[in-house]
């Protein structure tokens, strides 16, 4: 059996974790306050929660307090996260292009409600 590159391996377990490509692809708009990133994912704020401190941990995402009234919170990619916008970009070329209007309905049934 061939044994897989460790820095593959490493990659395939980041990003095959349950919607840490939603939210990289939510972040290539550029910074987001959490309650933005909460609203506009299929996602639960906790779960929400612990995919930032992952990425921010793995350093592909940055957290950026702005000392304001009221304390502003955004995240936004690194340069890390950002060398990731051609891979995120050809799975979206690719899903356009095979996943079925059919297979996106399914999904929508089984997305959980915030």
């Amino acid at each position: 059996m061939k044994e897989l590159c460790p820095r593959f391996e490493k990659a395939m377990q980041l990003f095959g974790k349950r919607w840490v490509g939603l939210v990289l692809f939510e972040l290539l708009e550029g910074p987001k306050r959490f309650s933005q990133m909460e609203t506009e994912l299929p996602i639960s704020g906790r779960l929400l929660s612990e995919r930032l401190k992952m990425l921010e941990q793995e350093s592909i995402v940055e957290r950026r307090v702005y000392s304001e009234f009221p304390v502003r919170i955004e995240y936004v990619l690194t340069e890390k996260g950002l060398a990731l916008q051609p891979v995120i970009k050809d799975i979206q070329n690719w899903a356009e292009a095979w996943v079925t209007e059919e297979e996106v309905a399914i999904l929508k049934e089984d997305l959980p409600t915030n």
